[in-house]
């Protein structure tokens, strides 16, 4: 089987409410969402999906997942895309770097190799968990009283864990985090996600002043660095989200003990290839996981929660379903959908969910 085609799509998707970010560092009401079609000699079609959470969030934008394609696709045409690490190793030569622009067309090999199998992903890479995976809310960071109506608006739909955002002002995270955790329902995940938005003193003012309470912060420093500094100081559990982007990072976090959980985003650290080796450092080390997309449609949350279904169920806190925050359906409401707050891993053999075609528009690039 080769790789004969790959087509590129790229597709607005509006998000219900405007976001704001930890810190009031941004502010955006649309993702810029690239989808990858890719064919093959066998007649079997792969889709992938790469959807950064806007363009200050990460080093990551639309353009260039695009522009990344289209450096890689001479390199990858023409190889067996069930040979997973075969085209990983075609994409990290012709492009080092550049993680993200490689995760859609992973995800488009990963789909095939499930089709071709007759296996559902997570099934083909060896696990398969039929448990349904909590979905993790996404509060953006605002004041008291909307942080409590966001977080109601969410359990009205099901959810029993959220992470909700902070960072940027000491007095006011604090009085959030106290004021979430007075209205905390009984087995209910609540993760506080700084996204990077505390200098060292605010990180430990906060953490410091709520030890009581004995939550979890994640990414409460801008790198590796800013966690290990002031690790000693304070007893919170710690997740890592945007500090984990390559295996020497998750490498660097087991062995120095700088966080008790991993926040896997897929298309950030490239994909499901390069993700599972992650999931297996954490499970070597006893370190939990969230598993979720940087952002996008049904495909990405599908994708996620594949590599989640890989995780004995004790280890995976939660996933993400970016697509409740949408107002556009390309998949016309096919694949896993929030059930009372979690989602269901599909038994279709790949990924288990395909766009419309004729919602995607015409194609901007294609290879072949």
């Amino acid at each position: 089987m080769k790789i004969t085609r790959i087509s590129v799509y790229q597709v607005d998707l509006p998000l219900e409410y405007p976001y704001w970010l930890s810190g009031g560092r941004l502010k955006f009401e649309c993702l810029d969402a690239t989808f990858v079609k890719m064919e093959t000699d066998a007649g079997i079609t792969g889709w992938g999906e790469g959807t950064p959470w806007g363009h200050t969030y990460v080093p990551a934008h639309g353009p260039g997942i695009r522009a990344g394609i289209e450096t890689m696709a001479p390199f990858v045409l023409g190889l067996d895309p069930r040979r997973v690490l075969d085209v990983e190793r075609a994409m990290d030569l012709a492009l080092p770097g550049h993680l993200y622009a490689k995760s859609p067309i992973d995800m488009a090999c990963w789909d095939i190799a499930g089709k071709a199998a007759g296996l559902p992903i997570a099934d083909l890479m060896g696990g398969g968990s039929r448990t349904p995976r909590p979905i993790a809310s996404s509060v953006g960071a605002k004041t008291v009283e909307e942080t409590r109506e966001v977080i109601q608006r969410y359990r009205d739909r099901g959810y029993v864990a959220h992470s909700v955002k902070i960072g940027g002002d000491v007095e006011r995270d604090v009085a959030r985090v106290r004021d979430v955790e007075s209205i905390r329902l009984p087995g209910e995940i609540v993760l506080y996600d700084v996204n990077r938005g505390w200098t060292r003193q605010q990180a430990l003012r906060v953490m410091q002043a709520t030890e009581d309470l004995k939550v979890m912060f994640e990414q409460p420093g801008e790198t590796l660095d800013d966690i290990a500094a002031i690790r000693p100081l304070h007893s919170a559990p710690v997740s890592v989200d945007e500090s984990l982007v390559t295996l020497q990072d998750a490498a660097r976090i087991a062995r120095d003990g700088l966080a008790e959980v991993f926040g896997i985003k897929l298309n950030r650290v490239g994909g499901l290839t390069k993700a599972a080796r992650m999931r297996d450092v954490a499970l070597a080390h006893g370190i939990d996981m969230f598993v979720m997309a940087t952002g996008g449609s049904v495909l990405a949350d599908t994708e996620a929660l594949h590599l989640a279904a890989t995780i004995p169920d004790i280890n995976c806190h939660a996933v993400w379903a970016c697509q409740d925050m949408l107002t556009a359906d390309i998949a016309g409401g096919r694949g896993p959908r929030n059930k009372d707050g979690h989602l269901h891993l599909p038994e279709e053999p790949g990924l288990g969910v395909e766009p419309n075609e004729d919602q995607l528009g015409h194609p901007v690039a294609v290879y072949q």
